[in-house]
């Protein structure tokens, strides 16, 4: 059964109607009932059965929402889970029809428990956002997470602000946490803290409170100086590493004395450093020894000390070695070692150190926090807000069902069905804009990531296509598209021309063409390109020929100019009286020329006889002439048309197109509009920069016309007849006799 909007099918119980476009049959998406039954719809009658999650015209948010996998690409299943979902939370799908962004708090299925449930927190939203009155719900409303949990303590998030405490004590508590292990953010858009961040902040603490525990029992041994035994490691630390470099080398010196000089540096050392600026604190002069090395020699703390050290050994002095061993003029092998092993119980202290986050508090904040309940308080309010959880969740799907109601159905017709595509009522979502190149308006353009590897596929598709890339003005955003060219012609399309590309925002993108897959655009260009070729290749080889004159002239005037540099000053003059050389004329050049251009006259004006002699089937001969030149590539350019589809254009892009989605030539016409002057509007033929027109190829050409009339008409004998015999060639009959002209 059909009717004038398509064809009717039952499927199902179901009666799906139809209606074909790209050389198919679509499915109406259009009432609830259409939706409720899917499922039922065989998907080998589906268009698509797969998209990208991301490159298309379509929100981002809601395409994540039916990505159930996360895995980028939106497939067939999860569009059918997607639409059943929905289905069973309304009353009635007719709702999700229609395309709002609103929906009826009657709307929702009360007779289901995830419906009840999506009721519920509908309510709550509405009432956090003081609206308890309102009838229905609006997207905007349920995407307002900082408002609707803005004046609530819990929220289901397992995260609690500081504002959650009853009590100012605990607030502190959490200050404190959030001060030293960082801050989480709630739904409500505040900072709080999670169950890991408090078990995290009372761990540190406990870590630093047994720390600082291990210096209370072992103080003798870890803090030999008292409080003086960081700022006296700290001088230790700042030289050991010079200090045992020079006990090395003194060693090293005792062990064999000639080692001794290149120990103490070269000569070479010092007079290259010498020949440069120096300060005292250079990279040259501390990496020099700490002192001159000599066998079994004592550090003096003193004298011979290298320049950029001093400061730091005489600190070391004061605040090491004078409070251990007593003041020294110098320092032995064996006493440095002993100051190493008094300091060496701090060292693994320090590098033990634990709780670092909270040592701002202070020991006395950490030790009474760990006394006392501050802990099992904060954990019982994360457990409570935690307990909301279902609630605030389903205040998240409250946010999903209002998306599917706006989103649901035209995702549906730009997947199942290409109605938006083929039925231009608006952009398909695989449409990201319009570019506007040669006098045209291409609205089948396609975001591609990597134009080689899409161009591998898309030359499938049997249609023309320029690749572009495209930049914002005054922005960093870059977009490459393939624009599909199904109108016009190609002949002024090539790499490097600009162009102008508008986004589905209206935004404008400077376009340049960086590759092109040449296909037929339409049969009229079709049947021109013979003689566009042809024009072509005679201008190419008219300017080679230019060219190579144009080189052979400079040629000969470079050696002229050669011959006239070298030519005797004083030639010798031709006697008196004598007569001047005449000019020669080749005279077989001429005849040659002569032969040639009677050869090709005699040549057109026998085609032009054998044409004559068709009479009325002139106009037929025309007419195959014609075809013998454009019929080939015309049918050639009229197979590709038939083939043009725009499958590979979009598998490319990571589509499944499941069905031949054609683009034929009428349909074609439409995607690219060629520039047209508007109704009604004046047009001025006058140019007053045209091209002044010479008359001589008219002339010429109708010279030719005339000599080639002549020469048939002599041909038959009409010239003999229609002068009386005075003039031209007779025609005889099959006797011999000459016919001539009838007397009057």
């Amino acid at each position: 059964m059909a009717d004038s909007t398509g064809a009717v099918a039952a499927v199902g119980g179901h009666r799906w109607r139809f209606f074909r476009a790209g050389g198919f049959d679509q499915v109406r998406i259009e009432s609830g009932a259409d939706l409720a039954n899917l499922p039922s719809l065989d998907q080998k009658l589906w268009v698509a059965l797969a998209c990208p999650a991301r490159g298309i015209e379509f929100d981002t948010k809601t395409l994540e929402l039916i990505d159930t996998d996360k895995d980028g690409r939106i497939r067939a299943p999860e569009i059918l889970a997607a639409v059943k979902w929905a289905c069973a939370v309304v009353k009635d799908p007719e709702v999700l029809t229609k395309g709002s962004t609103a929906l009826p708090l009657a709307a929702f299925n009360e007779a289901t428990p995830e419906g009840k449930r999506l009721l519920a927190s509908a309510k709550r939203i509405l009432a956090n956002l003081d609206k308890a009155s309102a009838t229905e719900i609006a997207l905007d409303e349920a995407m307002d997470k900082t408002r609707i949990f803005a004046q609530t303590r819990f929220n289901g998030d397992g995260i609690v602000a500081e504002d959650a405490a009853a009590d100012v004590a605990l607030q502190a508590v959490i200050k404190d946490i959030m001060a030293a292990v960082g801050a989480e953010v709630d739904r409500s858009g505040k900072g709080g803290v999670s169950q890991a961040k408090v078990d995290q902040f009372f761990t540190e603490c406990q870590a630093y409170s047994d720390w600082c525990a291990k210096v209370e029992k072992d103080g003798a041994l870890i803090l030999p100086l008292g409080e003086a035994t960081a700022g006296a490691v700290a001088a230790y630390r700042a030289v050991r590493v010079k200090v045992e470099d020079y006990f090395a080398r003194c060693r090293l010196a005792a062990f064999d004395a000639r080692a001794l000089a290149a120990l103490n540096r070269q000569e070479a050392d010092y007079l290259a450093l010498a020949a440069s600026d120096m300060t005292i604190s250079s990279a040259e002069v501390s990496g020099f020894p700490l002192a001159r090395i000599e066998a079994g020699k004592p550090l003096s703390m003193v004298d011979g000390i290298n320049p950029a050290w001093a400061g730091a050994l005489a600190r070391f002095a004061e605040q090491v070695v004078k409070p251990m061993v007593g003041e020294r003029a110098s320092l032995s092998a064996a006493e440095w070692a002993a100051i190493g092993a008094k300091l060496a119980p701090y060292d693994a202290w320090q590098g033990a150190k634990a709780g670092a986050t909270v040592e701002k508090l202070g020991l006395a904040r950490v030790r009474e926090l760990l006394g006392g309940s501050a802990k099992a308080v904060i954990s019982a309010l994360i457990a409570e807000d935690k307990r909301y959880e279902p609630e605030a969740n389903a205040i998240g799907e409250v946010e999903k069902l209002l998306r599917f109601t706006r989103d649901l159905c035209p995702l549906l017709n730009n997947f199942v069905s290409f109605r938006d595509f083929y039925l231009r009522r608006g952009k398909a979502v695989f449409q990201v804009g319009t570019l506007y190149l040669d006098g045209r308006a291409c609205d089948l353009c396609v975001r591609v990531d990597d134009a080689a590897k899409h161009a591998a596929l898309a030359g499938l598709a049997k249609t023309y296509l320029a690749y572009c890339d495209c930049t914002r003005p005054g922005s960093s955003e870059k977009m490459t598209i393939a624009a599909a060219f199904t109108g016009g012609d190609s002949d002024q399309l090539m790499l490097g021309r600009n162009g102008l590309f508008y986004d589905r925002k209206g935004r404008d993108w400077d376009a340049t063409i960086t590759k092109i897959i040449e296909n037929p655009i339409s049969i009229r260009q079709a049947f021109f390109a013979p003689y566009k070729k042809l024009l072509r290749m005679v201008e190419e080889q008219v300017a080679k020929r230019a060219a190579a004159a144009d080189a052979a002239a400079d040629q000969k005037l470079a050696a002229a100019a050669t011959a006239a540099a070298t030519a005797d000053k004083s030639p010798v003059a031709p006697a008196a009286g004598a007569p001047a050389p005449a000019k020669k004329t080749d005279v077989g050049t001429v005849a040659a020329i002569g032969v040639a251009l009677g050869s090709v006259g005699t040549f057109v004006a026998m085609i032009f006889a054998k044409f004559i002699d068709l009479g009325p089937w002139i106009p037929v001969a025309l007419l195959g002439l014609i075809l013998v030149i454009s019929g080939p590539s015309m049918l050639i350019a009229w197979l590709k048309l038939r083939q043009r589809n725009l499958g590979p254009i979009l598998d490319a892009n990571g589509w499944a197109v499941n069905a031949r989605a054609k683009v034929n030539v009428p349909f074609g016409g439409a995607l690219t509009a060629v520039a047209v002057l508007p109704p009604g509007a004046e047009r001025s033929i006058t140019d007053a920069y045209a091209d002044k027109k010479s008359p001589w190829p008219a002339l010429i050409i109708l010279a030719i016309a005339l000599a080639c009339a002549a020469y048939v008409f002599n041909r038959q004998g009409k010239i003999y007849e229609w002068t009386g015999g005075a003039v031209g060639s007779h025609v005889e009959d099959a006797s011999g006799e000459v016919m001539l002209p009838p007397l009057k």
